[in-house]
């Protein structure tokens, strides 16, 4: 589908507002606003376009540039903007001020164009709506449509978008968070592994100058534009110390990513906290696991995956994780409307984790990509889960990127584990549930040692992968088999795992406990010898 609007000039623009049948003074008044309403237009075209061929549930032009003009009521609360029959209102403070012909529903561009008549029009009308910018202007109306659609769809403005392509892909730098305070530039954070670091530069230096030139009359968005360039490329810093002499640096720029995986090791046992998925966590934690295996060897009891808290990230990321555990089998699969929503994630061989005694931690905060990661390793049989109900997003997103460098973020379909059951609302089960504020670790093992089967946990299981979508009554009623409404002590999750991981023929049982019974007849954990004796009780 081609989704450039018609492009037009401005005059064009206005005498086609007045061939609409627009009432009142505000297609003439309007064309003086204060942005480039053709490239407003042009963004809008296309932002419409994309929900309709991608969102995860159908629509059309008519009703989501409806949506998104009902949005300018959120500049100004007076405004508002209804369908009556085959026209399209305009009022404000229950007057009307505006009526204009409806397109025809699938006429993406129509639709767009008469968003944009409408916002100018009410630019002449609310005092308010004229003093917007265009970038608060898509923001309104693009909130309002998407909102409409699910609560995960949404948009982001140019400056919020640079960010979040930041986080996700990184940024060229020298690792530095830097504000201005007088004439100097004040450094408030540096970051590991980074140029900055590596030559010193410490929390509370100050930077005088940039390239030789001071740094008087600068603000911090004019500082973050004297510091970026490419990278590879140089940038000299004379740095003050707070108990030094002023010295002259040259760094050269590099890729900077936030740091998602950290490691601490105790009692051998190597626990991962990873707070995020952007483009370099599958990697970050391959290096620390080969690490964590190289300083402890045969003493390597087993591996804790630390969830809590993470609110997900890139999909593909959540996969290769998965991938360094799992032998063989599914991960993951999605399913939606457009041809390249629906796909299928399978485990290979060959990865460094793959024989390693597994725990998973989650909470309620636990989401997104962070929830395909438990929910693969725990339906695969490689992993006990422990925590509290995970939150429950099960819908993947796609990014979008708009004429005007903002971003759209649609719903584009949702994912399934590899039993089969969707996480939607619904979230992953802890195997081992510390919820209540009473539980110890030594009473939850002692429960799977003691469960006759069929387990509690084993039938709460079969009964959470069960659950229909459709069934919200259902899957809400689930929920409160381990509410993460009720948390119990952050400590408590970790000794618990410390414990199974140290305790190998209770691990093994509570790993059976975990999986589906396909899964655990089928899995396999390959014996090494910091796992002697595992695998005579591990599902095989």
């Amino acid at each position: 589908m081609d989704l450039r609007p018609v492009m037009v000039s401005r005059w064009i623009l206005a005498s086609c507002l007045l061939a609409a049948g627009l009432v009142g003074p505000g297609a003439q008044a309007g064309t003086d606003a204060p942005y480039d309403i053709v490239d407003v237009e042009k963004t809008l075209a296309f932002g419409y376009g994309a929900i309709i061929d991608r969102h995860l549930e159908r629509t059309n032009a008519a009703g989501v540039a409806l949506e998104a003009m009902r949005g300018l009521s959120h500049l100004d609360p007076a405004v508002t903007v209804t369908r009556l029959d085959n026209k399209v209102l305009l009022s404000v403070d229950d007057r009307q001020a505006g009526e204009y012909s409806a397109p025809a529903e699938s006429e993406v561009e129509a639709w767009a164009h008469l968003t944009m008549a409408v916002a100018i029009d009410a630019r002449a009308l609310s005092p308010a709506i004229k003093e917007a910018s265009g970038d608060q202007v898509l923001q309104a109306v693009f909130d309002a449509t998407l909102a409409k659609l699910d609560r995960f769809s949404r948009y982001a403005a140019p400056k919020d978008a640079a960010d979040h392509r930041a986080s996700r892909d990184g940024i060229s730098g020298i690792g530095l968070n830097v504000e201005m305070e007088r004439d100097t530039a004040r450094v408030i954070e540096v970051i590991a592994a980074t140029p900055a670091q590596e030559a010193g530069v410490a929390i509370g230096d100050r930077i005088t100058r940039i390239g030789g030139e001071s740094l008087t009359g600068l603000d911090n968005d004019s500082l973050a534009h004297r510091l970026s360039g490419p990278v590879d490329s140089e940038i000299g810093l004379t740095i003050r110390p707070q108990d030094g002499q002023e010295r002259a640096l040259i760094l050269r720029r590099k890729l900077i990513l936030p740091s998602t995986v950290t490691t601490v090791a105790h009692d051998g046992v190597a626990a991962f906290k990873v707070s995020g998925f952007n483009q370099r966590t599958a990697l970050s934690l391959t290096n620390e696991l080969e690490a964590a295996r190289a300083k402890l060897g045969a003493d390597l009891k087993g591996v804790v995956l630390d969830l809590r808290g993470n609110p997900g990230g890139l999909l593909e990321q959540a996969v290769e994780i998965a991938d360094l555990f799992i032998t063989s089998g599914p991960i993951v699969s999605t399913k939606g409307r457009h041809p390249l929503a629906s796909r299928s994630y399978q485990a290979q061989a060959g990865d460094i984790g793959e024989d390693l005694p597994l725990v998973v931690l989650v909470d309620g905060k636990t989401a997104s990509a962070a929830e395909i990661l438990a929910g693969a390793l725990q339906d695969a049989g490689r992993a006990v889960v422990i925590g509290t109900n995970s939150y429950g997003k099960g819908t993947v997103q796609t990014v979008i990127h708009l004429p005007n460098d903002g971003e759209m973020t649609l719903t584009w379909s949702r994912f399934l584990t590899p039993s089969g059951y969707a996480l939607h609302e619904l979230g992953v089960l802890p195997t081992l549930c510390t919820a209540d504020e009473r539980s110890r670790p030594d009473r939850l093992i002692a429960s799977v040692i003691d469960s006759p089967p069929p387990a509690i946990a084993s039938l709460n299981l079969a009964r959470w992968r069960a659950a229909p979508l459709n069934d919200a009554e259902l899957r809400l009623r689930l929920r409160a088999t381990c509410p993460c409404a009720k948390q119990g002590e952050l400590a408590l999750d970790m000794s618990l795992a410390e414990k199974l991981l140290n305790d190998r023929p209770t691990y093994a049982r509570a790993l059976a406990l975990s999986a589906p019974p396909t899964a655990a007849s089928t899995a396999t954990t390959k014996p090494n010898s910091a796992q002697a004796g595992l695998s005579a009780q591990a599902p095989r």
